[in-house]
């Protein structure tokens, strides 16, 4: 079972190419040894991997030995939630597609907050 999103609905799956995810099956879900809390559905932008690569965490260089493609803007992508939040407070939070973010997301980020910067209701 993928577990709910913000919304209250099943989870829809964020991406598979690149296969995002802590488990690497396109999905925003997440268990309890997923420290990083892998649950927001986003879309990078190149201003948000370059805050990310700034602050420590490289986005965009590949990683294969942790089956990671490196990213590109426009790549949809299992953010980690607080590093959304860190994003959201330096003004260069991505783009959130709501129906593939899990509800966990919300034990660390507002609900209006995701509202705000969702692509999935501002088609």
């Amino acid at each position: 079972m993928k577990g709910k999103n913000v919304l209250g609905e099943d989870l829809k799956d964020c991406s598979h190419d690149p296969k995002t995810g802590f488990f690497r099956d396109g999905c925003c879900r997440t268990r309890s040894d997923d420290t990083g809390r892998h649950v927001v559905c986003v879309r990078v932008t190149k201003e948000f991997l370059e805050f990310s690569q700034d602050v420590g965490n490289d986005l965009s260089t590949p990683m294969p030995e942790y089956q990671f493609p490196g990213l590109k803007p426009g790549d949809k992508w299992c953010l980690c939630a607080l590093r959304w939040q860190e994003a959201l407070e330096a003004g260069v939070a991505p783009l959130v597609d709501l129906h593939a973010t899990h509800e966990r997301a919300l034990d660390y980020i507002d609900l209006e907050d995701l509202k705000l910067h969702s692509f999935s209701l501002n088609k």
